[in-house]
């Protein structure tokens, strides 16, 4: 499967500055909270979930801090260690272009966000006071960079991100009791708790010609829309040879999140994915054509290889 880069994430230092606000999703300066000069010099229109808009002064804040606009609603917030989901815009701020560098909304779908140790700290305090439904504003100055790389950083200039939470996923499994895997030839063993499935594919039946998609664990969540961005967990092998080509709990056990039903996957999981409701566990037997075609993919599938995978729906937004 494909997955959509997360490459404006990972190319900025992820640390924020703040402005605070009424509920109406405009953010101001507020005397009972507050989080630095930076913070009642910028202007956040829009409301929460959707593309927000960011008014910049000339002068550049140089310190770094946050705020919440909106604490949000629902659910708890995320702690450090924890994954959430969010949508982000980023700016640069340099009192001149002001220039918007990338945002999710433009992207297809929120991202998820591991807030570990590679996290800034003030990014984290950001999200532990936010609700799902919520925003914070975050000004990246240089204050907030390794003492070895505040030297490399430019003169006069901030990053600014404007944060909406979507949701904290709480299991990296779904739960509930597996049925038999329905396709004959496969085998697929529940351990239960957060553990991965046990998919054996080392048949001597042959593989269908057509998709062919099983819901073994059957969710209580809402069913998959095309548009949506999912969070999943899934093993991936090779029909016939029992090859394991790839497995989200084979890289550390973190859920992956793209967006499902667009053409950003391969097409048999648009296809079998869809309509699937939030929690469940599919089995898919995808065949050469809605897989990766002729060409294969890397060193471990041939053009006429039936990928099976085993995928866990943990969330849709």
């Amino acid at each position: 499967m494909r997955r959509r880069s997360l490459a404006v994430l990972a190319a900025l230092p992820l640390m924020f500055a703040a402005a605070c606000g009424s509920g109406d999703g405009t953010a101001t300066a507020n005397s009972a909270n507050p989080s630095g000069e930076a913070v009642s010099a910028l202007k956040v229109t829009g409301a929460p979930n959707a593309k927000p808009a960011v008014a910049f002064p000339a002068k550049v804040a140089e310190t770094s801090s946050y705020q919440v606009i909106t604490p949000g609603t629902a659910g708890a917030p995320a702690q450090k260690g924890s994954n959430v989901v969010a949508n982000f815009t980023v700016y640069t701020w340099d009192g001149k272009t002001n220039k918007m560098i990338g945002s999710t909304y433009d992207e297809g779908g929120p991202q998820l966000i591991t807030l570990n140790e590679q996290v800034p700290e003030i990014l984290r305090k950001g999200f532990a006071e936010t609700k799902d439904g919520g925003r914070f504003l975050s000004v990246v100055a240089k204050d907030s960079l390794p003492a070895e790389q505040q030297q490399q950083a430019p003169a006069g200039q901030s990053q600014v991100f404007v944060i909406d939470v979507v949701g904290v996923p709480k299991d990296k499994a779904v739960q509930g009791k597996a049925t038999d895997a329905g396709i004959k030839g496969i085998k697929l063993e529940n351990p239960g708790g957060d553990a991965a499935p046990k998919l054996d594919t080392k048949t001597k039946e042959k593989a269908p010609k057509d998709l062919v998609a099983k819901t073994v664990i059957k969710g209580s969540g809402p069913a998959v829309k095309a548009g949506q961005s999912i969070l999943v967990q899934y093993v991936g092998k090779i029909w016939g040879s029992g090859v394991e080509f790839d497995s989200s709990w084979g890289r550390g056990g973190q859920p992956i999140m793209f967006q499902i039903g667009t053409g950003k996957v391969i097409k048999g999981w648009d296809q079998g994915l869809v309509g699937v409701p939030v929690g469940s566990r599919v089995l898919l037997s995808i065949p050469p054509s809605l897989g990766y075609g002729e060409q294969g993919s890397g060193d471990k599938i041939k053009g006429t290889d039936t990928l099976v995978f085993a995928v866990d729906v943990l969330g849709a937004y």
